[in-house]
């Protein structure tokens, strides 16, 4: 449960290798000791080097569960053996798949792909979640969007159509979830410097993962429902989504 002064004293970071999901659990970890239960894939090789960065980062101990997004039968025995051992506080929704925009869209295996990792498997733990969320009568979960789904572009509107997506879920999630106490935010960060991107040119408002996990942990407290990172690009997709088409498609991003 979380305590008194507002500390989770358990999280779930589904995708636990995430470097923004591990980002956002060592914020929380920052303001006391919590449980970490990392759901990841069997077979991912950064599971052992994310246990131990948040064994580093002060966590009072780390569980690992299997988790494959695309395996949507096994959802629920996921969600129940990540609630094992007593409630979680915050579940953190960061898994998702990205790749060559060109290729998505003229690939049909790997469209459909994307499609259900980054939406369909994103809906089925939101529902798993809401409901355990729901019976306890508290919880936040945090949803990792993307400004691509503010206003979907040309260059990569497979992947902006699967965040708008699950950005429209989990802003829906959060409205019906109100009334029984849990709270739901969707993350919506530019780019961010990661590993995964190491090889796109930076632009102006390009942050760090750090830069997101503090913005989120901070939204969250404050029970808001949507948090840009950084926030300056909130103004800049309020004049995008609002350019009309012909004009939109003719500037460079």
């Amino acid at each position: 449960m979380i305590n008194a002064v507002g500390n989770p004293q358990a999280i779930l970071l589904l995708g636990g290798t995430s470097e923004i999901g591990l980002a956002i659990c060592a914020e929380y970890l920052k303001k006391g000791p919590s449980r970490v239960v990392l759901a990841a894939l069997p077979n991912d090789p950064l599971r052992a080097e994310a246990v131990a960065q948040l064994e580093a980062a002060g966590a009072s101990k780390v569980e690992v569960i299997d988790f494959d997004a695309l395996d949507t039968e096994s959802h629920p025995k996921v969600i129940e053996a990540a609630w094992a051992d007593g409630d979680i506080d915050v579940a953190i929704v960061a898994f998702g798949i990205d790749g060559d925009g060109e290729e998505f869209w003229q690939n049909q295996r790997k469209a459909v792909l994307a499609a259900e990792i980054n939406y369909t498997a994103a809906v089925s733990v939101g529902v798993l979640l809401a409901e355990k969320m729901k019976a306890q009568g508290y919880g936040r979960i945090l949803a990792m969007s993307s400004v691509a789904g503010e206003r979907v572009r040309r260059f990569n509107f497979v992947y902006g159509s699967t965040k708008a997506g699950l950005d429209g879920f989990y802003l829906g999630l959060g409205e019906a979830l109100r009334p029984f106490g849990p709270r739901v935010l969707v993350i919506r960060p530019g780019q961010v410097r990661t590993k995964l991107s190491a090889h796109v040119p930076e632009n102006a408002l390009t942050v760090d993962k750090e830069d997101v996990a503090a913005l989120a942990v901070a939204a969250s407290e404050k029970g808001r429902e949507i948090v840009w990172a950084p926030g300056t690009i909130r103004w800049v997709m309020m004049i995008l989504r609002h350019i009309p088409r012909p004009i939109f498609r003719r500037l460079p991003i």
